[in-house]
Order: C-alpha cells, then structure tokens, then sequence
C-alpha cells in the first residue's frame, strides 16, 4: 500500500500524474490518498498529519508526502524506513515525526537513477524522484538499492509543553478544517483530569474542561475536549473555536487543576 500526502490540492492533476507513474512501475500497488489539502508549503502541518495517521496503517505501507517548498534547490530526496513501514519525500523534516514515532528511522539518500524518471524537472519531484522510489519499494526493492545511508536526515520535532506556577503552558499546533484548535496538551500533562476538573486559559477566556463530548455543552460554547489524535482541543459545539477566538497555530493555551 502507498499513501499519499501532498500540498497538491485536487484542481490540478499533479496528484493523479504521480499516481501514474507508481502504477506504470509496480502495477499492483494500492494507493490511497490521506490528504492532498495541506497549506502549501506547510511542512510542520503535513508532519503533523503523517504522525496522526501513520500507526493506523498496516505494516508494509509506503508513505509517499510532497510538502516540499525546496524543491529543486540544495535539500536531499530521502527514504526514511522505521517500524516495518517507509516514508518516501523531500528532507526537510516532513516524515521525521512520524517515522520517528513508531521505531528508530534509518535513513537512505535516493540517489540511484534507475529508480528515477529519465528527465528529472526542478518543480515535480514528486512525479520524478519520490513516485518512482515509492514504486520501487512496493516491487520489493529495498530502501538500500534506493542510494546510500544518510547520518543526519533534517528532525522536525514539535514543542512540548512547560510547567509555570502550576499551569501547565502549551500552544496551538493546528487548526482543523472545522475551526478546532489542537493543542500539544495532552491528558497525562495535567495528571489525566476527569472531566471539570481543569480550566484551560486561551485568549483571556477560561474554559472549565475537559468534556467528554462536544454535545456536552450549549450549542455555540466554547469547550476543551481530548480529540481523536489524544491532544486536547479547543473547539466550540457546532461552531467555530478558531472564528471565535481569533486562533492561529502557536498561540497560547494554559491548564491546570481546578
């Protein structure tokens, strides 16, 4: 299985053409796409992204990402193999948190032409570098045919929280697509509160929490709630917490016991 991941967007057939290319050379591949509406350039947000997504995958899954703002310029093509699966794609820290969650990554420059297109463009490495190796490795070919072991792949790690007078003090990492803020608080950062037992602080509201779903508050509330990637959220029920609160990724959010 090859999952894919792109800033690509689906106007453009950008995302198809790289599909092209992987079953012209390993026919029997299964592809699925996980997202292709990243921002672009947003490479801290695929990354997040990937490490959502990557421990539901079985073992064996190639995961193809082109977030790759450099492309054509001085950054290494990569191949980052860990816990029974591989990630294919620029090196620029997009594939390092995931990978890095489930195993210690080795890391393989692509650098043999046999598992690239004849011509290889300054703009779509993804249809000319990272298809081909992607396909490669869904033929069986293993990540050492690919080019040589690199020492010092480029680590994307996201912030952890601190411990200020009894707050706990994180930030936003991202905005979901329904106006949610995820944070990098998780439960075990505040001793796993049960529900109204903390009060988290984001923009100069104070937000008695966690819930233990979005319905457990008024229709157009605000609430904090562990979501589905083990974080908490910041959201409100049937409604927008980034439109109300005016969030972005990297503002503040503070916790503690109540």
């Amino acid at each position: 299985m090859i999952a894919l991941l792109t800033d690509f967007g689906t106007r453009d057939p950008y995302v198809g053409i790289m599909q092209g290319v992987i079953l012209s050379r390993a026919p029997h591949a299964v592809c699925v796409s996980l997202t292709h509406e990243i921002e672009p350039g947003d490479i801290a947000g695929g990354a997040l992204a990937l490490l959502a997504a990557a421990e539901y995958f079985p073992v064996g899954t190639i995961f193809l990402a082109v977030v790759d703002p450099g492309v054509g310029g001085a950054r290494r093509p990569l191949c980052l193999r860990s816990g029974g699966r591989h990630w294919v794609g620029p090196d620029n820290g997009l594939l390092w948190p995931s990978a890095a969650a489930l195993g210690t990554p080795a890391a393989y420059l692509l650098a043999n032409e046999a598992h690239r297109l004849p011509r290889v463009s300054r703009t779509f490495h993804g249809r000319d570098v990272f298809a081909p190796a992607a396909a490669a490795l869904a033929r069986g070919i293993p990540a050492e045919a690919l080019g040589p072991p690199i020492l010092d792949p480029v680590r994307l790690d996201f912030p952890e929280p601190t411990v200020r007078d009894e707050r706990v003090v994180g930030e936003v990492l991202t905005i979901d697509r329904f106006g949610n803020a995820i944070t990098n608080l998780r439960p075990e950062h505040l001793g796993d509160p049960a529900p109204g037992e903390a009060v988290f602080t984001v923009k100069r509201r104070a937000i008695r929490g966690p819930v233990t779903h979005y319905g457990a508050v008024p229709a157009g509330e605000l609430l904090a709630i562990v979501g589905s990637l083990g974080r908490y959220e910041i959201a409100v029920n049937r409604g927008s917490a980034a439109e109300r609160l005016g969030l972005r990724r990297g503002d503040r959010v503070a916790a503690r016991r109540r």
